[in-house]
């Protein structure tokens, strides 16, 4: 498979660029900066030079063409104040839907946050950040020429993967480490069965193979 992922050099999208491309898939991550290149090559993708908040539709459309997949994974980050939540978390979102749709890459994987609402009220960063999240969600979950399914994880840790984990449409809140969430996607790239499936993540005791396997049973 070829699979193009937002956010290239952020730390969950590195571990799943190792994963994707240790199993023999061509694998491009979006970066803004020059120097996070040689990361991503280490980690066994092609590095894409492309900022996100000032690409146009094409110029993302372009980058996906002849893709199977593609994987949003970018975020303004913890320090980065409200503008970006929006121009980040929720417009480049938005933006990189609209280019997968029109580059017709239809398996378009979201990795979102627990507890993101495009209800949601607050005004504080991180109610801004979980509005940004919801709405981007709704948007591609609008997207009737997208296979898209959401990930939504919990509190995350860089604690070493346990490859044991509880993935379901409603888990309640919990940690799970980075090293899961790429394990997690990169079983949720390889195919469609989970189209359509919004789905929360924490650590449990079900092996993200079979757990992937549960949910897209259902």
């Amino acid at each position: 498979m070829r699979i193009v992922i937002a956010g290239g050099h952020g730390q969950i999208a590195l571990r799943l660029e190792r994963l994707l491309s240790a199993r023999g898939d061509e694998v491009a991550g979006i970066i803004r900066k020059p120097e996070q290149g040689a990361d991503l090559r280490e980690a066994g993708a092609d590095p894409v030079l492309l900022d996100l908040e000032s690409a146009s539709v094409e110029e993302v459309a372009e980058r996906l063409r002849g893709a199977d997949a593609a994987v949003f994974a970018a975020g303004a980050g913890p320090g980065s104040g409200t503008a970006r939540k929006e121009t980040v978390d929720k417009d480049a979102a938005v933006l990189f839907a609209d280019a997968a749709v029109r580059a017709g890459v239809r398996r378009f994987v979201v990795v979102s946050s627990m507890g993101a609402d495009p209800a949601n009220s607050g005004t504080e960063v991180f109610d801004v950040y979980q509005r940004a999240k919801g709405e981007a969600d709704a948007y591609v979950t609008g997207q009737d020429a997208l296979d898209w399914t959401i990930l939504r994880p919990g509190s995350l840790t860089d604690e070493p993967g346990t490859g044991l984990v509880r993935l379901a449409a409603h888990t309640g809140r919990g940690p799970v480490s980075r090293d899961d969430v790429a394990a997690v996607l990169a079983d949720l790239v390889e195919s469609s069965s989970t189209a359509g499936l919004t789905l929360e993540l924490i650590e449990g005791s079900t092996p993200v193979a079979v757990a992937v396997k549960a949910v897209a049973g259902n």
